[in-house]
């Protein structure tokens, strides 16, 4: 049986490098047979996933000799954290290797949104030519919101600033002593003034208690009508109930999901068919650099962590 199983899509090269030392089961297909993970997880003393595979249950109970999950990405909703903990199961998410992808897919999210022209190319194959609705608006001048300041959040603030938009940011977790505030040129912000002044809102939070549905009706209501959301955080931060409400009402500008409460969307969907939204099948840290990135990350933390020099992240 298999030393480590990989249940999602990695890097092959990545793959093939901790093979040289390991017996490794690679298939990206295990995600979807929780009978055959399960039975493979027999044996097995490391897990590789992304954030589909749930490691948690009926799983982490037949994977009695587990002693470590890599985690290909940075969220963790998906890992019973208490419960690996309890077995002294190591945990080591690929922290900053997506950091710049996302950032990226946030900045093009905010182009695309402001120009609004993004919904067009059927009306001018048509005939139409809808230049006076769909001129948009320009990035600089505006204030962009951010809800929450890690690393990602900060990479984004980093690309906006020259854009020359203003930005404010709300997190109770970094002192206001934060040099990173001076450094971006950010505001600390109340959740409240960030929601009713920023032209434009991108969420950068973790699924905790604190944070999930943290984007409710309540909290739309605050927003400026024209005001565009951006999420590529998790997807349970936002209602996506009341999301698609407030765009159909035009009490929104626009939005772009990359991240949703379930995952893969079902059909008929409450966001089907809703005007003004973009959406995105979780691909903010998908592109070939961060897959390389993370995938090597990852393989290299599970090796030092079953050869015994890694400890706990």
């Amino acid at each position: 049986m298999a030393d480590i199983v990989i249940s999602e899509h990695m890097e092959l090269s990545a793959v093939e490098s901790l093979a040289r030392d390991f017996d490794v089961l690679f298939d990206p297909d295990l995600v979807n047979q929780p009978e055959a993970l399960r039975a493979a997880l027999k044996d097995a003393r490391a897990l590789l996933v992304r954030n589909i595979t749930q490691v948690r249950g009926d799983l982490l109970q037949a994977a009695v000799n587990l002693r470590v999950v890599g985690r290909l990405g940075v969220g963790l909703d998906n890992i019973d954290l208490e419960a690996c903990a309890a077995r002294n199961i190591q945990v080591f998410p690929a922290t900053g290797a997506n950091t710049d992808s996302v950032a990226e897919l946030v900045i093009g999210a905010l182009f695309v949104l402001f120009r609004r022209a993004y919904h067009a190319s059927d009306k001018v194959l048509s005939g139409a030519w809808p230049r006076l609705t769909l001129g948009g608006r320009e990035i600089q001048g505006h204030h962009l919101g951010l809800v929450g300041f890690g690393a990602i959040a900060r990479a984004v603030a980093l690309r906006a600033k020259p854009l020359g938009m203003t930005l404010s940011a709300y997190d109770p977790l970094v002192p206001a002593d934060d040099p990173a505030w001076k450094e971006l040129s950010v505001t600390p912000s109340s959740f409240e003034d960030l929601l009713t002044d920023s032209d434009a809102i991108s969420l950068h939070v973790p699924l905790i208690d604190e944070t999930r549905h943290m984007i409710d009706a309540a909290a739309i209501a605050k927003m400026k009508p024209d005001a565009i959301l951006i999420n590529a955080a998790r997807g349970g931060v936002v209602v996506e109930q009341a999301l698609a409400d407030a765009l159909r009402d035009e009490r929104l500008g626009g939005a772009f999901l990359d991240v949703f409460e379930q995952e893969p969307v079902k059909a008929g969907s409450v966001l089907e068919g809703v005007p003004n939204l973009i959406l995105a099948p979780h691909i903010g840290a998908m592109t070939d650099e961060s897959n390389v990135r993370v995938s090597f990350l990852t393989a290299d933390n599970v090796r030092k962590a079953l050869a015994g020099s890694v400890k706990k992240v």
